[in-house]
């Protein structure tokens, strides 16, 4: 489960695929998150280098973490450019999706200090579902590569990107650890396959695919969704999400009915009690063995 909190005039620090985040981006802790953030977090800071900016030392390292740095990427038709975080981990450690459920840490991006910079898209490649003694987690196991498409305020100007990220890594244990990443992206660059494969790997867009209903409960909503995809193979799950809402989602209780994939959740806001939805926010994630779809506001 997570709880989604936002700050007044900051935008979501998790958007999904194909939104835009201006400059700054800050988001929700799950209580796990909340509880981590209170401790001393291990900063690395990082230099923007090709391939892969490496910490500023070895010693630097936070348990956990392999390495990490932005890769630079290339330039796209339309004057953007295509850059990539990339995180590697140690064997069987793991880092959180933009919504880590209650188990995980939400990641936060701040790009207030960078120079140049109209907006960032990120592009988020599908996660995996972990469930431990009955908490369950989204993210990534060893490695995560994501892709981050950088509008520059002035196409005739090079980007000065500067960063503060903050992350959760778990293993038996979990650590918050801060980033620091900066450097200038200008020029065409040349195309990355490990940035393509992580873009390839994002979940397939299903517009229009599912219709939702909400029904009152005692501190909240009730949401049902319908939702018309393919079988994804395994145990389907799916993760709904209310980008820039100050409202936690329970976990989904799915299942296939009548060839519909079938999710329910519960919504309560901070005042618990029901609340008026705008179905056009709703994000809906399906996971699958053999793959994923990702649907953009549900009709009602």
């Amino acid at each position: 489960m997570s709880r989604t909190t936002s700050e007044s005039r900051r935008l979501p620090v998790f958007p999904p695929a194909g939104r835009r985040v201006r400059c700054i981006a800050s988001g929700s802790r799950s209580r796990l998150g909340v509880l981590l953030g209170v401790l001393r977090q291990p900063v690395l800071a990082l230099a923007l280098l090709a391939p892969l900016a490496p910490a500023a030392g070895a010693g630097e390292l936070a348990p956990g973490l392999d390495g990490a740095g932005l890769r630079p990427g290339w330039q796209t038709p339309d004057g953007a450019h295509m850059a990539a975080l990339d995180l590697r981990l140690e064997p069987g450690w793991k880092t959180y999706w933009r919504a880590p459920g209650d188990a995980g840490v939400p990641p936060r991006f701040d790009f207030s200090g960078s120079r140049n910079l109209g907006a960032v898209r990120f592009h988020w490649p599908t996660p995996q579902v972990f469930d431990l003694n009955g908490m369950r987690s989204i993210g990534y196991k060893d490695a995560l590569v994501l892709p981050l498409e950088i509008t520059p305020r002035d196409p005739a100007r090079p980007v000065h990107l500067s960063a503060k990220i903050e992350i959760g890594l778990c293993n038996h244990i979990c650590m918050p650890v801060a980033l620091t990443l900066s450097g200038d992206l200008d020029g065409k660059g040349t195309p990355d396959p490990a940035i393509r494969a992580a873009l390839g790997a994002t979940p397939r867009p299903a517009p229009g695919a599912a219709r939702c209903d909400v029904s009152p409960i005692r501190d909240g909503l009730r949401l049902r969704a319908e939702i018309t995809a393919p079988n994804l193979g395994g145990n389907e799950v799916t993760l709904v999400e209310l980008p820039g809402a100050d409202i936690w989602v329970s976990e989904t209780r799915t299942r296939r009915e009548k060839g519909h994939l079938v999710s329910e959740a519960d919504l309560v806001p901070p005042e618990a009690q029901p609340f008026a939805l705008d179905r056009s926010r709703v994000v809906l994630t399906v996971l699958g063995r053999t793959g994923a779809v990702e649907i953009a506001g549900c009709k009602g």
